[in-house]
């Protein structure tokens, strides 16, 4: 049946949802990113761990459209949270989530075969919908030509063609969006007639038994077909599906694929129509460019130089205004200090409060710098080529590449990372994935590095200092991959996964995009700083100056405080690591967040001893034990380091963990696992240093 041109909706009917949808990589963010710019909300959607993202687009001065970002998905058969949650908000049963008016969907025009998949799907849910032919840059560049009109008269509905990084064509959206779609689409494609009959008959007991739309039925009997699966229907209409598919288990009806085939059929007949392909064979700029990024060795040493460099910029770029922060909370105190007088207030605001935040927010050009480079290799679609030579690695534990995208998402953050891990598709596997990925050194790390660092080689150059930095992050990914192994060969024992995963086109960066991001992550930084950290900071300020000995010099003081009691209880367990009862204090503080331990550090020092007006680097360079020894030499900052590389200290990751295995059993199994990894390798390390005379 051939398809009819869209209408427009009536002037009544005014669109004030919409929902953006595509597959990963076809630029689906970078719209969303122009669309609302910052008015952009984060949470989750209601009862899964799914991540909602949601804005709004201003049309006019009194014109506002809701936005609703789904999630990147290559279709709708619900195989995975993602692609549930997809569907249940096009349908509107997302609980907390309306309905969309009109559905753009996002299309990676190099790309069209497997895009228009999804987009054939969403059609048939009956929703308005228009495509958004994104990248069309490169099409040029390759060569190839699409006839847009055509191709928007084969789908049945608008097509617009655009390069979103560079902004073309979404004001074209924006028309479309002021003016309404109607949904004029009906079914092209066509299964085998016994399958149509039985699908069409099936969808219609679920129109009278279940009261679901005809296009809702269709879907849904669609997905009962090809998935062989009862529904959580009435009885008698769950009996009437099995009737179902026992007669077409009996006439040998291939009712699994005939779906999907039936599609690819029809998506390869308007690509014919509407597309030119390029003439010649000559490999393109993207397998030029891979035969060098994913080559065996060449691959390698790329990797690792994008990751010195990263570092080497982190020392660098960020030495500047890390001071300037450093001064201006350092300038905050002295003039707190002028204007108060003496007492447990002001030494609450300038050794807790201002230290302590301060601590940490001087770390924020560093942190900024790190997702700035995350960012980057994102959106130049680098992090596919990252994930593609890790396979070769994974694939020795027992994983796959799929696995290695939230590993490297927890470079920045394990919680992001531990959610993404929801679309690899074996339960098994996402759990291993899920154990390990705190494993992979995230940013909250980054400020324990570079004070130990500091403190270890406070004249080497830049480069030697990201050298260390990147050992500890490749101690991270070994000791990940050792317990992935280990777990998939004793608890989680489960077959090695195929990994196909595609190499999306090199682009350039959207830099608003990489913008926002950086925003997005420092602007939760800077909550944690002046919520969770602020919190903390006063606390231990408390636990750390009562009860008062006045009779006692500061450092006695600090050792009979309640902090100091519990360090001192903690210290025989911690000495054979090199570690005294004041950093037993910052370890303890720590374990709400690791990086809780610089600003804990930073109140132990200051109130400890009398050299606010040094660096922390170089308080820790001046501490002692009783008798006389240095405490922070170098191999105790080495097993420091080592602790964190492999520790669990933070309570939001725990947290996340129990609502993504719905369980308390594994986090509480991560955490005292990797208690336990941290104490050994910390012993090692101090042990065998000092054994060998350092």
């Amino acid at each position: 049946m051939k398809n009819q041109t869209p209408v427009p909706l009536p002037h009544a009917a005014v669109i004030k949802t919409i929902a953006l949808a595509g597959n990963p990589n076809s630029g689906k963010t970078t719209l969303f990113n122009a669309f609302t710019k910052l008015r952009q909300k984060v949470g989750n959607y209601a009862g899964v761990t799914v991540e909602k993202k949601s804005g709004t687009l201003v049309l006019a001065k009194d014109r506002v459209v809701n936005v609703i970002d789904l999630p990147g998905t290559y279709s709708l058969s619900v195989r995975s949270p993602d692609e549930q949650i997809a569907r249940d908000v096009l349908l509107g049963r997302a609980a907390d989530t309306q309905k969309p008016d009109m559905v753009v969907c996002v299309v990676d025009a190099g790309n069209l075969e497997r895009n228009l998949y999804l987009v054939s799907q969403i059609q048939d849910l009956g929703v308005p919908m228009v495509i958004a032919l994104n990248m069309m840059d490169e099409v040029k560049r390759q060569g190839r030509e699409i006839n847009v009109t055509q191709l928007s008269q084969r789908l049945g509905v608008p097509v617009v063609p655009m390069v979103a990084n560079q902004n073309e064509g979404i004001e074209e959206i924006k028309q479309l969006i002021a003016q309404g779609v109607g949904a004029g689409y009906q079914r092209a494609w066509r299964m085998a007639p016994d399958l149509e009959e039985e699908a069409a008959y099936l969808a219609k007991i679920l129109v009278q038994a279940e009261d679901l739309s005809p296009q809702e039925a269709f879907v849904e009997a669609l997905a009962f077909l090809s998935q062989a699966k009862t529904p959580k229907y009435r009885k008698e209409t769950s009996a009437a599906i099995q009737v179902i598919l026992d007669r077409l288990l009996k006439k040998g009806l291939r009712a699994r694929s005939a779906a999907i085939e039936a599609r690819y059929d029809w998506i390869k007949s308007v690509l014919k129509d509407c597309v030119k392909e390029k003439s010649g064979s000559a490999p393109g700029l993207t397998e030029q460019i891979d035969a060098v990024l994913t080559h065996k060795l060449f691959g390698w040493v790329f990797f690792l130089g994008v990751m010195a460099f990263m570092f080497y910029m982190i020392f660098t770029v960020a030495a500047m205004p890390m001071e300037w922060i450093d001064q201006g909370f350092g300038k905050v105190g002295d003039w707190v200090s002028a204007a108060m007088p003496p007492g447990d207030l002001r030494d609450l605001l300038v050794n807790g409060v201002i230290a302590g935040v301060g601590g940490v927010v001087i770390f924020l050009p560093q942190i900024l710098i790190l997702f700035f480079f995350i960012g980057l290799l994102q959106d130049t679609g680098y992090m596919a080529r990252a994930a593609f030579i890790m396979d070769r690695v994974m694939n020795k534990v027992g994983l796959h590449g799929k696995s290695f995208i939230p590993l490297l998402s927890s470079f920045a953050c394990a919680i992001p990372g531990i959610m993404s891990a929801r679309t690899i598709e074996s339960p098994k596997d996402r759990l291993v994935t899920i154990l390990v990925a705190p494993l992979m050194s995230c940013s909250a790390r980054l400020p324990v590095y570079a004070v130990m660092i500091a403190v270890i080689m406070p004249a080497a150059t830049a480069w030697a200092k990201s050298g260390v930095m990147l050992l500890m992050y490749l101690i991270g990914i070994v000791g990940a991959c050792l317990m992935a192994w280990f777990f998939k060969h004793t608890l989680l024992r489960s077959q090695k996964p195929v990994f196909i995963m595609e190499l999306p086109p090199y682009r350039m960066p959207s830099w608003k995009a990489v913008a926002i991001h950086m925003w997005e992550r420092s602007r939760l930084f800077l909550k944690r700083a002046g919520t969770v950290i602020l919190a903390l900071s006063v606390v231990l300020w408390v636990l750390m100056t009562y009860p008062k000995h006045p009779g006692l010099d500061k450092s006695e003081a600090l050792k009979h405080s309640f902090a100091g009691q519990a360090g001192t209880l903690m210290e025989p367990l911690i000495k054979p690591l090199g570690f005294d009862w004041r950093i037993g204090i910052g370890l303890i503080g720590s374990f709400a967040a690791r990086e809780v331990f610089v600003s804990t550090m930073s109140i132990v020092f200051n109130v400890g001893e009398e050299v606010r007006e040094d660096s922390l680097s170089e308080a820790f360079r001046k501490a002692r034990w009783p008798d006389g020894r240095a405490l922070f030499t170098p191999l105790v900052c080495l097993s420091l380091m080592m602790f964190y590389v492999f520790a669990l200290q933070c309570m939001s990751t725990v947290a996340i963990v129990y609502r993504e295995t719905n369980s308390w059993g594994w986090p509480l199994f991560q955490f005292v696992y990797m208690a336990i990894l941290a104490y050994l390798a910390a012993l090692a390390v101090f042990q065998i240093g000092h054994w060998l005379g350092f």
